[in-house]
């Protein structure tokens, strides 16, 4: 999906015009939608897949994040004992459900993101007792080299690991002293990476780096390590400092090479509101992402990593109830994940936005347990567990912003179905009415993105669009922000 960022004078006009102003954007570079739905596209029946992809079509998703966990293909991924097998021949592998989606994805001409990820073969562990504790980096490379043979022509894009700085996915996160230590072993794991995707024939792998989870520690006091152990997340900037050699004023180690990294992904979870902004300064949720474009530009300065990396948001939700933990109300749900669309649409750095989960998992334990083996489940679905759709399923279509200033509103949306520019139906609630009302109708861009300045003073506002082959879209109700 294009992103167009609005032009200042074009804006100016249109809250002059109030509602007669128009919406008007100005092109700036390309920002992708990633759609991730594990439970709904792998380990189902192909009818069940069907009807997921039927309604990613109606959502309007051109692109997919795949994991692809190297322990559900590997041969033997129990053993200890690696088996005497072709590691590098994609055969000795099996795809199984990998295969289909991606040949979906390829007939609808949608972009995939493949992360290759843990939990990996125990075999190719260090210690042969789990199966995320130091991945070997040569049984690694030779099986990212399968991977590229198999799927080169597939994916649009690679990444390496899943949340390499969360220790459910990577050990040891610290050492015994307290100190970071996934980022190193990323390091080692990214270059095995980069070099077996090399290997397989792509002559320059387009591979993100980092996936990384929001927030976390940049070290342990011995108090910390007596009283909860070394299971933390090491805080996403930190990691990032590690794996490129840099110390904490981001000086790079002069034995250490620049990663050939195309992209850093991240994910910018936040807690409650869009705009939550933490306060320890390595963290990084989606109201401060700019904290991560200054960390990459001083990686950059420091010769760690190429210039002006772009940022991909590989992976975010809003969690809702019936998460009591975390979650908010459905229908804040819907306003709050459009609101990070556009800090993320709005922000020239970021390359992609994602949605994480069109149904939501089972409810699980309290954040935190899944580091002790625990199922931790996320309520950032489009749907509940059992099927109901939230208001967030007919607004992810339509998303709909809608800001405050003074006495005026600015409003922003995508119709992100569109395949060019088309018209959409803006309406309004008064206040102090219970009736919707034609506010304006606006004329989208090419991708379908618009804005539109009023003056009239309103309770709630939603959206109307029909397709050209007659498909009715009614966006949730938002309030002002």
């Amino acid at each position: 999906m294009l992103r167009f960022r609005i032009a200042t004078i074009a804006l100016l006009a249109a809250l002059l015009l109030g509602t007669a102003g128009l919406g008007v954007a100005t092109a700036s570079h390309n920002e992708a939608m990633f759609f991730e739905a594990p439970r709904d596209l792998i380990g189902v029946t192909p009818a069940a897949r069907a009807k997921a992809i039927g309604q990613l079509q109606w959502l309007g998703v051109k692109a997919l994040r795949v994991e692809l966990v190297w322990r559900n293909v590997a041969p033997r991924p129990t053993s200890a004992r690696k088996p005497n097998f072709n590691a590098t021949n994609p055969a000795s592998y099996a795809w199984g459900d990998y295969d289909a989606l991606l040949a979906e994805a390829q007939r609808l001409k949608w972009q995939v993101l493949l992360t290759v990820t843990a939990p990996v073969p125990k075999w190719a562990t260090a210690a042969k007792k789990d199966y995320v504790t130091r991945p070997g980096a040569r049984d690694f490379q030779e099986f990212m080299t399968a991977v590229g043979k198999h799927y080169g022509s597939e994916v649009s894009l690679f990444a390496i690991w899943n949340e390499a700085n969360h220790p459910a996915f990577l050990l040891p996160q610290f050492n015994s002293h307290g100190r970071p230590e996934s980022g190193r072993i990323y390091r080692g794991l990214f270059q095995a990476g980069y070099g077996g995707l090399k290997a397989s024939g792509i002559a320059r792998p387009k591979v993100l780096m980092g996936e990384t989870a929001p927030v976390g520690s940049d070290s342990l006091s011995r108090r910390e390590i007596r009283e909860r152990g070394l299971l933390h997340d090491v805080a996403p900037l930190a990691f990032l400092r590690e794996a490129l050699c840099l110390s904490s004023k981001y000086r790079k180690s002069g034995t250490c090479e620049a990663l050939p990294a195309y992209g850093y992904a991240h994910h910018a979870y936040t807690v409650g509101s869009p705009h939550y902004k933490p306060k320890e300064r390595d963290d990084v949720t989606i109201g401060v992402i700019s904290r991560l474009s200054s960390a990459l530009d001083r990686a950059a300065a420091a010769h760690a990593i190429p210039a002006h990396l772009p940022i991909y948001l590989t992976e975010f939700g809003i969690q809702s109830y019936p998460n009591r933990e975390l979650g908010v109300p459905q229908p804040k749900q819907a306003e709050f994940d459009a609101i990070a669309e556009k800090i993320a649409w709005s922000d020239p750095r970021v390359a992609a936005f994602s949605q994480y989960l069109l149904r939501d998992d089972k409810l699980g334990g309290k954040p935190g347990s899944s580091v002790h083996g625990g199922f931790i489940g996320f309520q950032t679905g489009l749907e509940e567990y059992g099927g109901k759709r939230k208001p967030l399923y007919y607004g992810f279509p339509v998303p709909l912003v809608v800001s405050r200033h003074g006495h005026r509103y600015s409003l922003w949306g995508i119709v992100r179905p569109a395949t060019g520019a088309t018209e959409v139906t803006v309406l309004v609630e008064p206040k102090g009415s219970h009736k919707y009302r034609t506010l304006a109708k606006v004329h989208t861009n090419a991708a379908g993105a618009w804005t539109l300045g009023s003056s009239v003073q309103g309770s709630r506002w939603r959206v109307n669009w029909r397709s050209p082959a007659g498909v009715a879209y009614t966006g949730t109700p938002i309030g002002a922000s």
